[in-house]
């Protein structure tokens, strides 16, 4: 039997708008954004929900809100920037976490393709009220947790519980 794994999905901190001429892929954190991305390391670690590997959009508000999150966490934690991960569609998404070589995995993204990626993904034993949750709405720094008992070369949509949506607003 595989190993029990863990998938965090989690969609970057409120960004800037307030450059218009600045490209999309340039977009600093806002100021929630930068309040909101530590309060999830710190949840994070109350959990013990600590990822292996992190996989980050190369953008830099994912960049951004994953230098803040992991500045929280009790160990330094790798991060692989993909580029595939920039506005990824859920199969591009479900391509790379197939790659990964840990346990325990964070994904950090962009919305559509992170909220359609989580409702794909989530299979039996699935928490049907997360699921309904994330279905209205996946706001920025929003976390999705997943368990499966599949290696990540095996995962396929369908394929995994989805246990825990966790908001900013939930954060206290």
């Amino acid at each position: 039997m595989a190993t029990l794994r863990q998938l965090l999905i989690l969609r970057h901190a409120k960004s800037s708008r307030d450059d218009p001429k600045l490209a999309d892929f340039n977009r600093p954190l806002a100021p929630r954004g930068l309040k909101t991305a530590p309060l999830m390391g710190q949840e994070l670690v109350r959990r013990g929900w600590l990822p292996d590997l992190a996989l980050v959009s190369p953008a830099l508000r994912t960049r951004d809100t994953w230098r803040l999150v992991a500045a929280e966490l009790p160990e330094h934690v790798p991060a692989e920037f993909a580029e595939e991960l920039y506005e990824a569609e859920p199969a591009a998404i479900l391509a790379r976490v197939r790659q990964a070589k840990a346990t325990s995995l964070i994904v950090i993204g962009h919305n559509p393709g992170l909220q359609n990626f989580v409702l794909r993904l989530a299979g039996a034993g699935s928490d049907t009220g997360v699921f309904k949750k994330i279905e209205a709405k996946f706001p920025t720094m929003a976390l999705a947790r997943f368990t499966a008992d599949v290696d990540w070369a095996s995962l396929d949509f369908g394929g995994a519980r989805l246990t825990h949506f966790i908001r900013p607003k939930d954060l206290g």
